[in-house]
């Protein structure tokens, strides 16, 4: 294409340079390099999952490799997502008011990046869990007090908070 939009990978320089938000752009770097250390991290463990499986044979296992792709795609895909529709938006050049939302999707992309971690920190196994001192302990340990499944609610809220900003402001 000749506007420099090229699909995903595109995306990033395109809504970087068109964008007039700074805390986009931070997001649109932050988002980059979180999403391709995931990309690494989860095609790292589904290697390492083939790997310790490769004796078996089909049926559940050839299931669980494709549900490990699966959640990975649902990891990284919202963290895109914020960076794709403001691309998008400029692209398409659908209203002239881009800065309010540039904003507003780059803050809720990192609202997304700290519920991972909160997701993360509430998922940790009682044994690993470790001693926690300063002024969020009280905070840690109540997300650690919580269930392991409870660690999939703060993620997937902040993915829907994504999606709905985006057809609120549009």
């Amino acid at each position: 294409m000749a506007d420099g939009y090229n699909g995903v990978f595109g995306a990033f320089p395109y809504a970087l340079t068109h964008s007039t938000s700074w805390l986009f752009r931070l997001y649109v770097a932050v988002s980059a390099l979180v999403a391709l250390f995931l990309t690494l991290v989860v095609a790292m463990g589904l290697v390492v999952l083939i790997a310790n499986t490769a004796d078996f044979g089909g049926g559940q296992l050839t299931l669980s490799r494709s549900f490990y792709a699966v959640v990975g795609l649902l990891l990284v895909a919202p963290i895109l997502a914020p960076t794709l529709f403001v691309a998008r938006r400029h692209r398409r050049e659908e209203t002239r008011e881009h800065e309010h939302y540039d904003f507003a999707l780059g803050l809720a992309g990192f609202v997304f990046l700290t519920s991972l971690y909160v997701g993360a920190v509430i998922t940790v196994p009682p044994d690993l869990q470790t001693p926690v001192t300063g002024p969020l302990a009280p905070l840690v340990e109540l997300l650690y007090g919580l269930p392991q499944v409870a660690g999939l609610v703060p993620p997937l809220s902040a993915a829907l908070f994504i999606f709905g900003l985006h057809r609120r402001l549009r």
